[in-house]
């Protein structure tokens, strides 16, 4: 770390949740792209939208980040704190900010578009992480991280290889990396992994070599043949696949009450299953309220629109049971 990185010292206690990766600042319409549209500024990425899922989810949660030290930064961190989520493991650098453009509707045909090479987040590095993953019960990263530059990828693995419980959402993004950069991270990352979490199909389909007429059950057994000793594999509507060596599991997914947009869910569910596992909830039963937690999401607008309370994941739950 330079002399001129920062670090927000004020709360140094172990996590339950570390959350690694690069908050955005987002801008939102829900118009199709064009000149005069208009638009909305918040703050999401996967690893914001994770963190507050977690911390939602009743864990302790850090987000380990850097942000630039300007007035936008500012708001962001003050955006994380709103949260819940821990800002003491954030570093504040000099730099631009990451930015992303997104148009969605509630089908949840959505459009992205990217300004965040060079910018401050993507610059992270592995001696940033050095100490507060080992702390951390378990240590959520995903493969947008990995993606945005080759110190953040290394940061990523250098955090598999030393957290006690590390989970990992591959979260493919084609247009941050090609698909066999995205193969090769998650082969690097899934034997370290206590959980993965692809998405079916088209990441399945992406990342593992499975031919269109695969089917669910293949796409868990060749995540788990990478190394991972678990797999949930998030299928949208149609609910988690949770495969270990025991066999596999279907968790359906309750329907939302209303569907605004769709940005996030997956986020949601992989803070939230990182939060109950780090609280001691067993595999099925961190599932389960993660699906919840998802499916509710989505009554929101942006990642972090709408973040279910513990309280209504857990209700959620039980009228699927019945």
């Amino acid at each position: 770390m330079s002399s001129a990185d920062t670090v927000n010292t004020s709360n140094t206690a172990c996590p339950d949740v570390l959350v690694l990766g690069e908050p955005l600042v987002e801008v939102s319409t829900t118009e199709p792209f064009r000149d005069g549209a208009s638009v909305r500024l918040a703050f999401s990425g996967d690893a914001l939208n994770a963190a507050a899922a977690a911390a939602a989810a009743g864990a302790h949660t850090a987000l380990l980040a850097r942000v630039p030290d300007d007035e936008l930064g500012d708001a962001l961190v003050a955006k994380v704190t709103e949260l819940g989520i821990d800002a003491g493991t954030v570093i504040r650098v000099p730099g631009q900010h990451g930015v992303y453009f997104t148009h969605s509707d509630p089908s949840g045909r959505r459009q992205f578009a990217y300004a965040r090479s060079g910018s401050a987040g993507s610059a992270l590095r592995p001696e940033d992480v050095t100490g507060a993953v080992e702390g951390a019960g378990v240590v959520l990263s995903s493969g947008i991280t990995a993606a945005v530059s080759e110190s953040a990828a290394a940061t990523v693995l250098h955090a598999a290889e030393r957290a006690r419980r590390f989970v990992y959402d591959p979260n493919y993004r084609p247009r941050l990396t090609s698909a066999q950069e995205a193969a090769a991270t998650l082969r690097r990352i899934a034997p370290l992994a206590e959980l993965v979490t692809p998405s079916w199909p088209d990441e399945a389909w992406s990342l593992l070599g499975l031919s269109t007429e695969a089917t669910p059950h293949d796409a868990v057994a060749a995540t788990r043949a990478l190394g991972a000793s678990a797999v949930a594999l998030t299928r949208g509507s149609d609910g988690v696949l949770v495969g270990t060596a025991t066999g596999a599991v279907d968790v359906p997914a309750p329907p939302p009450p209303r569907v605004v947009d769709q940005t996030g869910a997956g986020d949601v569910f992989a803070g939230t299953v990182a939060a109950r596992l780090a609280l001691g909830d067993d595999l099925l039963g961190a599932v389960r309220l993660g699906t919840a937690a998802a499916s509710l999401s989505v009554q929101g607008r942006g990642g972090t629109g709408f973040l279910p309370t513990l309280a209504q994941s857990r209700a959620a739950v039980e009228e699927v049971r019945v």
